[in-house]
């Protein structure tokens, strides 16, 4: 039986969510790979274990997460079954509804139907009474946002979420939901956005958004899907994510034309004194509004090189006007 270690809550650091009285570890692990029904239970058990053992209590999930879909949400709810039913109360635990998940009109996007029963069943699925943040994953372009506003705040009302999260939304749509929010009293604190060195779109209008709402963001691909690690400096590994992704982001022709500033970022990290991984998860967290930085991990020693980012979250006026011209380059 897994016992937690005495000393979890020694070196992680912990920042509120924008001006909510909740707060997350500034780096949580999130379960979109490695943690579906093809994955081994016992490496999923030793990194989740192994990551709240370094005081990482925020796990993120979603119900299209897997493969196969809802296959994450199921294996979390074993461990915490099994292992973690009696350290729920230091956890953090999130979902999301919005991608598709079933056939027919009612399995994706934000209607009032769709919400509901994507709650219910990650609920179900978890093995839980209520998730601590719940997201809408995507806006829908043909729902009315007070209509999908309004299913989330129903779903704290009932009990089922203590906060209210959105995902992938754009400045003008935030902005726009968090005043339906404000109007309905809801706890809508937090912004799950990509954000990376090659994807700075949240500092075009969201990040001032989000300040002015007093919210704060979780942001997920840190490393560019890989790109922003030592495992591309010398071209693409036959075995990479690049060399047999589908992902528009990671073609080999995309990849080869970043390589040069990958290549760069690297030599300015090592002057640094961190790994590019370190330093890229580090420049999420300079961004003020950034609560949290999501990582993934295949295997524990992964999710340990990541954490090796919180050793090193200063950076220098001159530190930060090189990133900056190296990637202005790049464009």
């Amino acid at each position: 039986m897994y016992a937690a270690s005495d000393k979890r809550y020694q070196s992680m650091p912990y920042q509120r969510v924008g001006a909510s009285g909740l707060k997350l570890p500034r780096i949580s692990l999130g379960l979109w790979h490695n943690f579906g029904d093809v994955d081994r239970i016992e490496n999923q058990k030793e990194i989740i274990f192994g990551a709240f053992d370094r005081g990482i209590t925020h796990f993120d999930l979603a119900n299209n997460y897997g493969p196969p879909a809802g296959s994450a949400e199921r294996n979390f709810g074993r461990i915490l079954r099994e292992d973690l039913r009696g350290y729920r109360d230091e956890l953090i635990i999130s979902s999301k509804a919005g991608y598709y998940m079933w056939p027919g009109p009612y399995g994706e996007w934000g209607s009032k139907k769709n919400i509901i029963a994507s709650c219910d069943q990650s609920l179900q699925r978890l093995g839980l009474d209520y998730l601590d943040i719940f997201y809408h994953h995507r806006p829908d372009p043909d729902t009315p946002l007070l209509e999908t506003a309004q299913a989330l705040d129903l779903l704290v009302r009932q009990g089922k979420a203590l906060y209210i999260g959105v995902s992938n939304y754009s400045t003008a749509q935030t902005q726009a939901i968090a005043q339906i929010f404000k109007q309905l009293g809801t706890p809508f604190i937090i912004h799950q956005p990509q954000y990376n060195m090659f994807n700075r779109s949240i500092e075009q209008g969201l990040t001032d958004v989000l300040a002015a709402e007093h919210l704060g963001a979780i942001t997920f691909s840190p490393l560019a899907q890989g790109l922003l690690t030592e495992r591309y400096l010398n071209g693409i590994p036959a075995d990479s994510r690049a060399a047999r992704s589908s992902s528009p982001f990671l073609q080999p022709d995309n990849v080869e034309a970043t390589l040069a500033t990958v290549r760069q970022l690297h030599q300015i990290a090592v002057e640094r004194g961190q790994s590019l991984a370190e330093m890229a998860l580090a420049w999420n967290l300079r961004q003020p509004t950034v609560t949290s930085v999501l990582v993934g991990a295949s295997r524990l020693s992964q999710l340990e090189d990541s954490l090796k980012a919180l050793d090193h979250l200063d950076f220098s006026p001159e530190e930060l006007q090189k990133i900056d011209q190296t990637l202005a380059q790049a464009q």
